[in-house]
Parts: C-alpha cells; structure tokens; sequence
C-alpha cells in the first residue's frame, strides 16, 4: 500500500474538501481524486462521502481513521531514523495565536536554513486543546501558555517569552489610573476559556475590582481593535508583535506586581521526534 494514498485520505477527512486537501499537499484535485478512488478500490470500500463541494468520512473511513494516522507516524518516524544524520522527517507543531504570529515565523525561517530537509505541520489552537494533544500523541510539541497545573512527568517544558498583564485604554486615556479606567469604563474581557484570560480574571479579583462587562471574546487582535475603536477598555498579556496597525492605542502597566503569562513549548520526553523538537528549539 502507498502511503501517499493513506495520506491523501488522511488530508481530505481534516480539510473536509478535495480541493482545501489538494492545496495542502500541492497536489491537483483531479490528481488527489485518483489517489482516493485507488485506495478504494484496494480497500474494496468506499471511504469518503461526498455532498456538493464538502466531503466526511463514511463509516469505513471512520473505521480505518485512527489506524491510517498511526501508519503515517510510523512511516515518518522509520524516515526520520533512517535519516538521523540529515536530521530529515516531519515536526507536528502546535501554536496558540499570538506565538503563530509573534514567535513562530522567525523560528521556522531560522530551522528551514538549518534543516532543509525538516518538514512542519503546524496546527492553531488554543492552548487546553493543544496540551491534550501533545499528551495524547496527536502533536509532537506545541507553544502554548502555561499551565496553572502541575505538568505530568512525561513532559517537557521550556519558557520562551513572559507577557506582563497591561490595560488596554484608546490613546485619549493614555495617562489615566490604569484601575479608575477598568472599574468605571465598559470592559473588553478576554475569555475566561482561555488560560490568560483566566490570568486576567484572577487579577482583576486579587485587585478587588468588578468591571462593568461589554463583551468577553478570545481573539486579543480584535480586542486590540474594538479598543481603538472606543468601545471600552480591557485587561490583556502584552503578547508579541505584530499587533494591528492603524490603532491608537495605550498599553498601562498595572500598578501592583502580578504573575506574567508565560509562553513555552510543550513535549512528551523521548520519542523518535525529541530530535526534531530539540531543534526546533535550538532556532
């Protein structure tokens, strides 16, 4: 069996379309179609179902899932031992928003010059969903803040970057009290889902403060934005660059020290992939 088949199928079911899949593996629609159609018909089953442009899997697709993608690590994992000396194979990368935009770039352009013949997938979310991941195998690392909860000895961890907590205030209010500003004025709140907005809420509760609520979302670029467009004020870790241009915008430091939200990489000890995820880090 091709692996490159497995893979296509693989591809099509995350993507949920031919062509999103076809992009993804710079391959042609009607090329990615023909591996599908040949690995049907060598599992004598059908495994995608189509409705329009979308495409899920059908119940021998399900059935076949979670093996294929077990199949595909094995092969990478036999490519990247096979090739230890050039340091070759594929770096499942996990990142939450601003360390995709902020952090990631100039790490990857510095490890593409170092080990041409690394491969990385990298995958956005949040990081609850990309720890649980790392732990389950799905990813081989991911930048992700820091947990509030002891890290299981199977893990590693190493910081990247401290993010102090500042206020959010449009430019007019630049040289107001940061804690006047977040008790009178309508407040942005960053989502309590998310691990710093849960940094953010636990400082606003230390300080005694209960902010009149406008919104509460998880996107800090957009909270950046209503900002700047004087909706209200908010409480956000001073994330790296980029952030939006055009905004005018100030960033008070808090008047009373805090823990920072701290940015770091996350990864199960050992495995054929610690080679590639010590490099990574090396960039």
């Amino acid at each position: 069996m091709d692996t490159r088949f497995l893979d296509s199928f693989v591809a099509v079911v995350e993507e949920g379309s031919i062509a999103a899949a076809a992009r993804r593996l710079h391959l042609t629609p009607a090329a990615l179609s023909q591996r599908i159609q040949a690995l049907e018909a060598e599992m004598g089953a059908t495994l995608l179902l189509r409705a329009g442009r979308t495409v899920a899997p059908s119940e021998a697709g399900l059935a076949i899932l979670d093996r294929a993608r077990a199949l595909l690590r094995e092969a990478r994992d036999l490519r990247a031992l096979a090739t230890a000396g050039a340091l070759a194979g594929e770096l499942r990368l996990g990142a939450i928003a601003t360390a995709l935009t902020g952090l990631v770039p100039a790490m990857l352009a510095r490890l593409a010059t170092r080990y041409p013949q690394m491969e990385t997938h990298i995958s956005p979310g949040i990081s609850a969903d990309l720890y649980r991941r790392v732990l389950v195998g799905e990813l081989d690392a991911a930048l992700i803040v820091q947990p509030e909860f002891a890290l299981p000895k199977s893990c590693e961890w190493r910081l990247l970057r401290e993010e102090p907590l500042v206020v959010l205030a449009p430019a007019a209010q630049a040289q107001a009290e940061p804690h006047a500003l977040l008790a009178a004025e309508p407040f942005i709140r960053y989502d309590r889902n998310q691990w710093g907005g849960r940094l953010a809420d636990r400082y606003l509760r230390a300080a005694r403060i209960a902010p009149r609520e406008r919104f509460e979302l998880d996107a800090l670029d957009a909270i950046a934005v209503m900002v700047g467009r004087g909706l209200g004020v908010s409480l956000v870790p001073d994330w790296a660059p980029p952030w939006p241009v055009g905004l005018e915008i100030a960033r008070l430091p808090l008047p009373r020290p805090f823990p920072p939200r701290r940015i770091g990489l996350l990864w199960m000890r050992g495995g054929t992939r610690a080679r590639l995820v010590r490099a990574f880090l090396e960039s």
